[in-house]
């Protein structure tokens, strides 16, 4: 049996003992398959699907975040016995500016003889409220300086003013 052509290409001279084998059992297939490289383990983390499940989740908190309120719901515990409301009449201001002046009520008051008028105005009038304002420079030891008096005068009601940045 000479070579012969099959549609355009050439034939081995042992086309015929191809025929005889099964296909999985092909010597040109076994070859074939045997010259390929083999499986390797794959090194990297295709890390595409994180940084869309990422992006998706920073658009969504990018969308909802605006759509929270700003306030606070506060779940005040009741008791049997609570305090009187405070009238803003009685409300006494505190106030300490950056060079260390104490003001009681817009009057210049030393911090020795400010504990002494405290208790005066506490025995005045028991439902006192005292709100502070201090100077944003002034260091916290000195607020805690009134914040003392305050105790030792046995006021109890205390506010401390802000100031709100926005404006």
């Amino acid at each position: 049996m000479n070579q012969e052509s099959r549609n355009g290409k050439q034939v081995p001279p042992f086309f015929f003992l191809l025929s005889c084998f099964p296909h999985s059992i092909n010597p040109l297939t076994m070859r074939r398959y045997s010259s390929r490289t083999s499986l390797s383990t794959l090194s990297e983390i295709n890390v595409t699907p994180l940084l869309d499940l990422a992006f998706v989740l920073l658009i969504i908190f990018m969308i909802t975040t605006p759509l929270l309120e700003n306030s606070k719901t506060l779940i005040i515990p009741s008791s049997a016995t609570t305090n009187a409301p405070v009238n803003p009449a009685t409300v006494q201001t505190l106030s300490m500016d950056r060079n260390e002046v104490v003001r009681l009520n817009e009057e210049e008051v030393d911090l020795a003889s400010l504990e002494g008028r405290l208790a005066a105005l506490k025995q005045a009038d028991p439902n006192l409220a005292v709100v502070i304002r201090p100077d944003r420079s002034l260091p916290v030891q000195k607020l805690v300086s009134l914040m003392d008096a305050l105790q030792r005068a046995e006021i109890t009601k205390v506010g401390i003013a802000t100031q709100d940045d926005s404006k």
